[in-house]
């Protein structure tokens, strides 16, 4: 039935009925196509009608399953999610944070179109749910959360970090491959100009940074950011 004139979310409505055709189709089996299409030629490449090719059939029969290419994002969001909920479980909060949002990174590298659908609307596929109460469970009971108010703050914080660390992680990454310039080469190739910049003397805290700070990777980094925001959740803050 349908919420006044909304149709169904597309994971309540039930699967069509099978039919006999050569090629059988369920959500499961379209999202994970979706999703090897992604992979391999980001969202911009994933069409319904390149959709339906690789799968064998017409496009239309397509719109059995999903209404519109948004339901089909949905699915294959949410296929990913069913991934980020297999990391393993702890009974300290701060583990199970540090868990979820490892893992996180770890499938949203397999899957770099995934960043380009975070930071918006939440996700509400049941996988999506179940990685957000696991989240927001485990920081329920961190010792800086009192109520339901610095839940907020401490979700939307986590949040904010982990939609920001991974999409500057993944444009480096497509922008090395783009330009076939790695950081290395770039950093090599603007040495000297920085190099002249940070000697006029006008800059001396940005010279302290690349001259005295560490030159992590991208894992250290998020490791290391990831403990200080759990830390300052943690923490006391004063209006």
């Amino acid at each position: 039935m349908p919420y006044g004139s909304a149709p169904l979310p597309v994971w309540e409505r039930p699967e069509p009925r099978p039919r006999a055709a050569p090629v059988p189709l369920s959500r499961a089996k379209i999202a994970a196509t979706a999703i090897r299409i992604a992979d391999a030629q980001g969202l911009e490449g994933l069409s319904v009608r390149k959709l339906a090719k690789e799968l064998g059939v017409g496009p239309m029969r397509l719109y059995d399953y999903v209404a519109n290419r948004s339901e089909l994002l949905d699915l294959m969001v949410d296929a990913v999610y069913a991934r980020i909920a297999e990391a393993d479980e702890h009974t300290g909060w701060r583990a199970t944070l540090l868990a979820v949002v490892h893992r996180t990174r770890e499938v949203a590298l397999e899957h770099e179109w995934f960043v380009d659908l975070l930071g918006a609307r939440p996700h509400l596929g049941p996988h999506a749910l179940a990685v957000g109460e696991s989240t927001a469970a485990a920081l329920s009971r961190a010792p800086g959360v009192r109520g339901i108010e610095d839940l907020q703050r401490a979700v939307g914080a986590l949040n904010a970090f982990l939609v920001g660390a991974l999409r500057r992680e993944i444009t480096e990454r497509r922008t090395a491959r783009s330009t076939g310039t790695d950081v290395s080469d770039w950093q090599a190739a603007l040495g000297p100009y920085l190099t002249r910049m940070l000697d006029t003397g006008r800059y001396p805290t940005v010279a302290r940074l690349v001259v005295d700070g560490a030159h992590l990777d991208a894992a250290e980094t998020f490791h290391h950011t990831l403990v200080t925001i759990l830390s300052g959740i943690t923490g006391r803050r004063d209006p």
